[in-house]
């Protein structure tokens, strides 16, 4: 392929928005196909990120995108969002071409917490998290203050956080709030970009706690990006591993640990990861049984 082509270009008819029907538990909801990711450099020419780069995500998982640097994680993540355009192949969701996503409402099925938490700065906790609804115009404010209230307690969040500024917040409260924030809409899909990034280890524990209670309670689809081995363990059904310019493998943990990459020896098998998952197997082994105090004698 000569990297002057001009892009493929799929054309559908729009999707029919909030209104259309999911695919079934376990069936595709977001299908990458032949992707083909490149970006301009300085003094002219292209480097290429994504070849031929294939991926489905089913409903009701949980999978997380890893990767070097460079191999283009966020980029990806960013395409199945449709903020980023392919330079060639086709990014579905729910079996609707990704460019149509803004349309007829679609948008409000993905639901996406960024890295930073991205609030709006002058605007407080409840605005911040009423915003997409607001901005749909659907709702008359009352319902949709009281729609932010029930996802700021959701999320674990009291009442009296609501008129809190965001310089005001801890960063485990910013990204409750943006995750509030992200499931205003009621959206079946979730995209997590390095959802423990910048908390400390109790805070961070205790995000993953509500990450797993939502996607269980909710029936949620999450696609995840993350560099934390614990946050992976913890959260994910699948992985998808980026290497070589394309997804290498994308399967359970169990699987990827036993695929032969010299990435994946570096990632899972290295010192971090072996501590990593040896946390994990201390954390779900079974507690000993209670000790029963010997019978008093008479």
């Amino acid at each position: 392929m000569t990297m002057s082509e001009p892009a493929e270009v799929t054309v559908a008819v729009p999707p029919e928005g909030a209104s259309a029907p999911l695919p079934p538990p376990g069936d595709p909801i977001i299908e990458v196909r032949g992707l083909w990711s490149a970006f301009p450099v300085p003094g002219g020419g292209q480097v290429v990120v994504h070849k031929d780069l294939d991926l489905t995500v089913y409903r009701g998982e949980v999978l997380t995108l890893v990767g070097g640097s460079g191999t283009g994680k966020t980029v990806l993540l960013r395409q199945m969002l449709g903020l980023n355009t392919p330079y060639k192949g086709s990014v579905e969701v729910l079996g609707h071409p990704v460019s149509e996503l803004a349309r007829d409402g679609a948008a409000a099925r993905v639901g996406m917490l960024f890295q930073q938490g991205a609030l709006f700065s002058a605007f407080s906790v409840l605005d911040n998290i009423a915003f997409p609804l607001r901005e749909a115009g659907t709702l008359p404010d009352a319902l949709v203050r009281e729609a932010a209230l029930l996802k700021l307690q959701m999320v674990g969040l009291k009442a009296t956080d609501a008129y809190k500024m965001p310089s005001e917040l801890s960063g485990g409260m910013i990204k409750r709030v943006a995750l509030a924030r992200a499931l205003i809409m009621d959206p079946p899909l979730l995209m997590l970009d390095e959802p423990t990034a910048g908390l400390d280890p109790d805070s961070s524990d205790a995000f993953v706690t509500l990450l797993r209670a939502l996607h269980q309670e909710l029936g949620l689809t999450v696609v995840m990006v993350t560099h934390d081995l614990d946050t992976l363990f913890e959260l994910s059904t699948r992985v998808a591993v980026l290497a070589d310019q394309h997804v290498i493998i994308a399967a359970p943990v169990t699987s990827v640990l036993a695929f032969d990459h010299p990435f994946i020896h570096h990632f899972f098998l290295g010192e971090r990861g072996q501590r990593a998952m040896e946390l994990l197997r201390q954390r779900r082994a079974p507690a000993p049984p209670a000790a029963v105090p010997a019978p008093k004698g008479d």
